[in-house]
């Protein structure tokens, strides 16, 4: 699975679990967190299984960071 797939289906699930965002303010709290959440992954050094965590938590970031763009931004969602 490439890595926009990957994005594209994290996106799909995180739309299904919580509704639309409302303000910049709220998307960057939830960007951020989902940073932090990298970081914390990166802090811990590379590896076997945290390579994983890593590109979970990275896969999170580009799914919120395309969301940011659709919700409060207005870009067009792909069909």
């Amino acid at each position: 699975m490439t890595f926009t797939e990957m994005v594209e289906k994290e996106l799909k699930r995180a739309r299904t679990l919580h509704e639309p965002w409302h303000s910049p303010h709220e998307g960057w709290a939830i960007l951020y967190e989902e940073v932090d959440e990298l970081w914390d992954e990166v802090r811990k050094r590379a590896g076997g299984d945290r390579n994983a965590l890593m590109l979970l938590e990275l896969t999170q970031v580009g799914a919120m960071a395309q969301r940011f763009a659709e919700d409060v931004l207005g870009v067009e969602k792909p069909e």
